[in-house]
């Protein structure tokens, strides 16, 4: 899920085996999954999960893959205890399965986490990272949260808004082609808005013949084709981070 307007189905794509480099800790009211960064910067990135949970190996893979390159990283349990979406679920109950977990309606654990970044991990500046579903909050934290730096927003696009434009600090959107969440004319209406309205740095970033969630949920060797997009997709991630952050 990734247009909160039209919900669709999200196919789970490659679910990889990977056990993590991290620990699962309590913050406040929710749990998280943290890994330490190698060289203690003073640098953190948030790490939102999409429909599929925070236990989600490809999801800790990437928390992980983000930490290695120098930052604190966390993936709350942003659903707060709820079951994640099961890919043999009834697609046909997902808009009410969604109503409970509103990709908008996270500010409440986004302070405990900045909290728990601040006091315990002695973090001075912080970045978000989302995919999906945490691609729709990262959009609404960038225009809501001016102490991120900046955030990358991966197939995950705000709508139910008119204004889509309000960043407060450099956000990065990166889509697929072929995706049947996010159609192109809702990437071209918001390149559009934020062409005509935003202040900030951003940049908008479409990879030829993907699909939604190739960044994370396929595997490096999926095929020949895929690859170069896919380490493009992680490399321009990890150096917006790396220039604004």
């Amino acid at each position: 899920m990734a247009n909160e307007a039209h919900p669709c189905p999200c196919d789970i794509g490659h679910k990889i085996e990977y056990g993590g480099m991290g620990c699962e800790v309590q913050v406040e009211h929710i749990k998280a999954y943290v890994t330490r960064s190698p060289v203690d910067a003073g640098k953190a990135v948030i790490v939102i999960q999409d429909i599929f949970g925070w236990q989600l190996p490809n999801t800790r893979y990437m928390a992980d893959m983000i930490a290695g390159n120098g930052y604190t990283t966390i993936v709350p349990d942003f659903f707060v205890g709820q079951e994640p979406w099961h890919p043999s679920g009834d697609w046909s109950t997902f808009p009410e399965w969604l109503k409970t977990r509103n990709a908008r309606k996270i500010d409440k654990e986004v302070d405990a986490v900045l909290k728990y970044l601040k006091q315990q991990c002695h973090v001075q500046k912080i970045g978000v990272v989302g995919f999906c579903w945490g691609g729709v909050a990262v959009h609404h934290l960038m225009m809501k949260y001016p102490e991120f730096r900046a955030g990358v927003s991966l197939y995950g696009i705000v709508r139910d808004s008119e204004d889509v434009h309000s960043l407060q600090n450099p956000t990065l959107f990166i889509f697929a082609e072929n995706d049947s969440v996010i159609p192109l004319e809702q990437v071209s209406l918001l390149t559009q808005k934020l062409k005509e309205h935003c202040k900030v740095e951003y940049q908008i970033k479409t990879f030829s013949g993907q699909t939604h969630g190739f960044v994370h949920r396929k595997r490096e060797d999926c095929s020949p084709e895929d690859k170069p997009y896919i380490d493009e997709a992680r490399r321009n991630l990890l150096e917006w981070l790396t220039k604004y952050v």
